[in-house]
Formats: C-alpha cells, sequence, structure tokens
C-alpha cells in the first residue's frame, strides 16, 4: 500500500472509530449526557461528545494494530503449518479458546445475576454475529470461500484481544464502557478486513501510473 493510501485508509479508520463511539456513547450512557441538556449545560454536553469521540479514536488505533498483526500471524501460521486447511483447523480451535476464556474468565467471575448474563451473553451474541455476517460479505466480495475462517478467526479473536483492555479491569457491577468500547472495534475491524482489497487495488494503480509517468519523462529526455 502507497504512503498516500494508507493515509486514507488510517483516517477513514479513525473516523469510524471516532463517530461510531460518539453516537454509541450518547444512546449507551443517556443518562449521564441528558443531565447535561437538564441543566442547560450545553459546553459540557459537546466537551463530554468530544471526548467520546477521542476514546474512538484510541480504539481505532487499537483495532488498527491488531489488523496488521494479524497479517502477520496469518503469514506465520500458513508458512509454519504449511497448508492452509491445517491452518484454518488451528484458527478454528483458537476461536473455542478463546471464547470459552471469555464467558469463564472474563464474565462469569464478575456476572453476579440474571441480569449480568444477559448483558454479557447479548454482547457475546452481537460479536459473533458480526463477525459471521463480515465473514461472509468478504467471501461474497472476493469469491474466495476458503477465507471465510481467516476472517472469522479475525473479527472474533483478535477482537476479543483487543476488548480485554476494557474487561481486565472490570472489578464491579456493570460498566457500560464495556459495551461502548465494542462497538468501535467491530466497526473498524469490520471495515479493514473489507476495504483493505480496495486500497491495496488502488496502490497498484497509482504505481503503474507513477511508473508509465517516469517512462514517459524518461523518453522525453531521451529525445531532447
Amino acid at each position: 500500500m502507497t504512503i498516500r493510501n494508507w493515509i486514507k485508509f488510517f483516517s477513514m479508520c479513525m473516523l469510524i472509530g471516532g463517530v461510531v463511539t460518539g453516537v454509541a456513547g450518547i444512546i449507551i450512557r443517556w443518562n449521564f449526557f441528558s443531565s447535561y441538556l437538564a441543566a442547560g449545560e450545553i459546553v459540557e454536553f459537546f466537551a463530554a461528545f468530544v471526548w467520546m469521540i477521542f476514546l474512538g479514536f484510541t480504539m481505532s488505533v487499537i483495532a488498527q494494530a491488531g489488523f496488521f498483526a494479524y497479517l502477520t500471524i496469518h503469514q506465520i501460521g500458513v508458512g509454519v503449518f504449511k497448508t492452509l486447511t491445517l491452518w484454518n483447523w488451528v484458527q478454528v480451535l483458537l476461536m473455542i479458546v478463546v471464547v470459552g476464556d471469555l464467558i469463564i474468565f472474563r464474565f462469569a467471575p464478575v456476572a453476579e445475576s440474571a441480569k449480568d448474563w444477559l448483558f454479557y451473553g447479548g454482547l457475546l451474541i452481537f460479536l459473533i454475529s458480526s463477525a459471521i455476517a463480515t465473514a461472509i460479505k468478504k467471501v461474497q466480495l472476493t469469491g474466495k470461500k476458503h477465507i471465510l475462517i481467516s476472517s472469522l478467526f479475525f473479527m472474533i479473536v483478535i477482537t476479543c484481544l483487543e476488548w480485554i483492555i476494557p474487561l481486565m479491569g472490570r472489578k464491579g457491577n456493570i460498566d457500560t464502557y464495556i459495551a461502548l468500547l465494542l462497538f468501535p472495534l467491530i466497526a473498524v475491524n469490520a471495515y479493514q478486513l473489507l476495504a483493505l482489497p480496495k486500497y491495496n487495488q488502488k496502490s497498484n494503480e497509482d504505481r503503474k501510473k507513477l511508473d508509465e509517468r517516469k517512462k514517459t519523462r524518461k523518453q522525453k529526455n531521451v529525445g531532447k
């Protein structure tokens, strides 16, 4: 990917992370935001909203770091296990382990009631449903069925690893930030997975145009 297209890719991911977190923040933490509106504190309302956007920027950076780490891990995995089929089975096993870890070691210790389990279960269902939808869309866009498992692995395992940061700090009752931070991670990761080929293709086209301009300039210089 060229630097120009990487900047576009990075900026779009930041925008998605910021917007999704800002909107989700107002919806999920409406009681917090509505108190400012009720008191007529408009400046404080917008300050809190901007803070949510910057929080989304942070999650976007984490998601992008996770994505590029996954691209490296995927290449290493294919190289180590020699065949894509074997690597896919390993990825399926890792998905089961990570989801199990999420339920047993992240959710269970802090779920104190049926309401808590409904909360965490709903988040897990949303995560897996989003992963399946994104993976299916990826297969439709590329026409390559073998990337279904890899797409699911990225959307489930990598997103969970990125999500563990707020989960590790979870000590008391249900924290709305647990839900809030999941939305930008899923949105940015889905965008990265689906949009990367477009940016790579645009980069290849830009390189060809640059090579053609260099070739034309060279021919003009030779003709002088």
